[in-house]
């Protein structure tokens, strides 16, 4: 849950001010959709911690795995395929927004690694 906390704070400190430079280069939608894909991202990894954590010693836990596992990418297509479609948000400012939370869970990931 440590990991987590730290890679929320980490996003959050680095989706603002990327969607507030998107902001200030008046791109078309790029705020909205850095928001979004970082808030998505997020929510996903939470999805995912709360997964992990509630199959430990479970039987069958792989099965059930996969199929949380695709309970949340259903949910998470259902939220994004809507938002791409009306154009609500930049597809290309969603990707930025993954991609920093991606790139932050891999480096806590490391991070935490090493200190082991």
């Amino acid at each position: 849950m440590e990991i987590l906390k730290r890679v929320m704070i980490k996003s959050i400190i680095i989706l603002l001010p990327a969607a507030g430079a998107a902001a200030f280069l008046k791109w078309e939608k790029m705020p909205e959709g850095i928001i979004a894909g970082g808030a998505l991202g997020l929510l996903n990894l939470r999805g995912l911690v709360r997964s992990v954590e509630g199959l430990a010693g479970a039987e069958k836990a792989a099965l059930r795995m996969v199929i949380l596992s695709m309970i949340r990418l259903t949910v998470l297509l259902a939220v994004i395929f809507p938002l791409i479609w009306l154009r609500i948000v930049n597809v290309i400012g969603m990707l930025i927004g993954f991609t920093i939370v991606f790139m932050l869970i891999l480096f806590e990931g490391a991070r935490v690694g090493r200190s082991s």
